[in-house]
């Protein structure tokens, strides 16, 4: 596979054209482009020398050797990289040649190439050449992307032509394997999946999955990706799955969904997508609270959701400097059914980093917050969905939790917030059943976490480092005419809090860390601990 990060070269010049505008060149693996007429030239040369021995032989000027050509050529090309140092060279885009796609329907190359259509200099043609390298590259679908520039037709001065030459993907069937950890499960899951590329030639990427996690929960899905569908310029997905989750231990209740979810819009920072599900909430254990129970049963869920992202942080396993904000807002009962289940719900994700100057220490500040309500007549008397609520805590980073409130150094999963007893039961060997952790319609964190290089050059080599971190959250429940009894002062005072240090150890695929955590301020049926927590966190 090519770099596409690689700093473009040009390649040699076509010496029947305006040197100043002939600039072959290959953004990726670029190999020397010979003229055509190269091996038929030294064939020429070789004659001639024949010529130039023979008495009587034609009087005519003895013609360049290679080695000569080449060095006027290097020194052309030279020229013009001195003139695109010192200003626009003007040029644009005669016509885009597409050259190995065996499978690959033209339109989904084309469609990656529009930007090479605006181009107006040298300088914006080459920029322009690595972004659509990219963005082939991403279609997954080929082996390698080469790009280079050759000047246009003799009678159209100042012009080029791109020429794209791809090698699809020899092997279209990929499979990977993995454990990780997701701030909405339990525990780690091991997830497996299976992923056939380009099947129609459409660049369409299909593949299924299986997760399943040590705590019952368990996925399976199938899905398809389309860069172009129907003149769409951006991509579409749709993604059947079976979802199957196990709530009995902190909440009595046991969730399983069916349906479809649909990509609808995706572009750099927008995302639109449509879901639509059919939900089961069952208490195998019949010892659910009051609130748990009443929520038991089926339920359609038709929602849109969008989500605006803005990530300029330079990692998301280790930041040290930039920042990121999430925004996601979810509009469930889009069906005219009296079992559409309605409701909104806003999360927002502010992180900012700071770097230090020493050591590669870098201060991170986040904090995160989100609102769900129903809606409909009496909503302000209704309760939320269950599954719709917030719930902090679980074995996971909040560093790497960009999205929402979810995660908290040192708290279980769905260790803190409204609790609600369970149905008790007492025959004599049974005990007190404990509470049901209900979540909340309003949630909100905050963290601050220093992370900084070990004096060890074996670790900094691995990437392996310290930190130090604090954290603070807190959910509260609103519906139900809850509203009237909150209040900031006392939300407030009964928040959470934790500090630590650790040593984090990131990898392409996760991040690891061993931790110490001080619980500063937990509540009677808060489920946190003073101690080690070792954590694996997926990039956010």
């Amino acid at each position: 596979m090519s770099n596409p990060d690689s700093v473009p070269e040009l390649a040699k010049p076509n010496p029947k054209s305006d040197p100043e505008h002939q600039k072959p060149f290959n953004t990726n693996e670029i190999d020397e482009e010979e003229d055509g007429g190269d091996d038929e030239n030294d064939v020429e040369d070789d004659d001639e020398d024949e010529n130039d021995g023979v008495f009587g032989g034609p009087n005519r000027p003895k013609p360049q050797s290679r080695e000569a050509r080449l060095r006027s050529e290097k020194h052309k090309m030279d020229s013009l990289m001195q003139r695109m140092k010192t200003g626009p060279v003007s040029v644009r885009v005669h016509d885009v040649i597409i050259k190995g796609n065996t499978k690959t329907k033209n339109h989904i190359i084309e469609a990656e190439t529009e930007v090479l259509n605006n181009v107006g200099s040298m300088q914006e043609l080459l920029k322009a050449s690595q972004i659509v390298n990219l963005r082939l590259q991403s279609l997954e679908i080929f082996d390698s992307v080469k790009i280079t520039l050759d000047s246009g037709p003799p009678e159209l001065p100042g012009t080029a032509n791109v020429i794209i030459e791809v090698v699809e993907t020899a092997g279209p069937l990929s499979g990977e394997i993995g454990a990780y950890t997701k701030a909405e499960a339990r525990s780690s899951t091991v997830e497996g999946s299976v992923k056939y590329k380009n099947l129609f030639g459409y660049g369409d990427l299909w593949d299924g999955s299986l997760a399943y996690g040590i705590g019952h929960s368990a996925e399976l899905s199938a899905g398809v990706y389309l860069p172009r569908f129907k003149g769409l310029v951006t991509p579409v997905t749709a993604r059947a799955y079976l979802l199957s989750q196990d709530w009995l231990k902190f909440s009595s209740y046991k969730e399983r969904s069916m349906g479809l979810s649909l990509g609808l819009f995706s572009s750099q920072h927008h995302d639109v997508a449509y879901n639509l599900a059919w939900r089961t909430l069952t208490d195998p254990s019949q010892m659910s609270s009051r609130s748990v129970r009443r929520q038991l049963g089926h339920i359609l869920l038709s929602s849109m959701k969008y989500t605006f992202k803005f990530d300029r942080r330079n990692s998301s396993m280790r930041p040290t400097r930039g920042y990121a904000f999430v925004s996601t807002t979810q509009l469930g009962g889009l069906v005219p059914d009296s079992r559409s289940l309605r409701f909104l719900r806003q999360e927002f994700d502010l992180r900012y980093v700071v770097p230090i100057g020493f050591y590669h220490a870098a201060l991170n500040f986040g904090v995160s917050g989100g609102v769900v309500f129903p809606w409909g007549d009496g909503f302000l008397s209704k309760p939320s969905s269950l599954p719709e609520r917030f719930f902090l805590g679980g074995n996971i980073s909040p560093v790497c939790a960009l999205g929402g409130p979810t995660a908290l150094w040192g708290f279980k999963t769905r260790g803190l917030g409204p609790t609600e007893p369970k149905r008790q039961v007492n025959d004599g060997n049974v005990g007190p059943s404990g509470v049901d952790f209900l979540g909340g319609d309003l949630a909100v964190t905050a963290l601050a976490d220093l992370s900084f290089d070990l004096p060890f050059r074996w670790f900094r080599e691995k990437g392996i480092h310290a930190h130090v971190f604090a954290c603070a959250g807190n959910v509260a429940k609103l519906t139900e005419n809850e509203y009237r009894n909150f209040s900031v002062q006392k939300f407030v005072g009964s928040l959470r809090s934790s500090v630590g240090v650790g040593l984090v150890v990131p990898t392409s695929l996760f991040r690891m860390e061993l931790n110490y955590c001080c619980i500063l301020k937990k509540f009677e049926h808060d489920q946190a601990r003073t101690g080690a927590w070792l954590t694996f966190s997926p990039a956010s």
